[in-house]
């Protein structure tokens, strides 16, 4: 059983800045053809200061600095009955390359259905520019199976 006191832990604070080639490669990877993504040429004349961040990209430096290795730690699961369920991006403002960025999870609800035979862990991680502008809240929700 998840420990429900975990409720409001936090895995703690990291920095990280943007490299323009890592979004000009996730770019390609996911196919996206929009210049704005590859060209700094394009993304200023589209009115941003440099390359911006694809929402989903915010979920790969997530995973990068906080691996989900030291989740399963902290609450004990079993990483074969873990499954990736949801997730969620509320974004406020758009990043670019080469913004420093601060990343905060939470465990922010536990929870079960089925007499406890599913387990839900929910995280959100907040995102915010070195400036300290809200940048985006990511919410995962992980199902973990008895």
């Amino acid at each position: 059983m998840i420990n429900r006191n975990l409720i409001g832990h936090s895995l703690g604070r990291k920095e990280v800045t943007v490299g323009e080639e890592d979004l000009k490669l996730y770019a390609r990877a996911i196919g996206e053809t929009n210049p704005i993504y590859s060209d700094v040429g394009s993304a200023r004349a589209a009115g941003y200061k440099s390359i911006p961040v694809l929402p989903t990209f915010l979920s790969c430096i997530e995973a990068k600095i906080f691996p989900t290795k030291s989740l399963i730690e902290l609450t004990g699961l079993a990483h074969a009955r873990i499954l990736h369920a949801e997730q969620e991006y509320q974004c406020s403002v758009t990043a670019c390359a080469e913004d420093v960025l601060f990343y905060e999870p939470r465990i922010v609800d536990v929870y079960d259905k089925k007499n406890g035979e599913l387990e839900f862990l929910v995280k959100r991680t907040t995102v915010t520019r070195s400036d300290g502008v809200h940048i985006a809240d990511l919410t995962a929700t992980l199902i973990h199976r008895r």
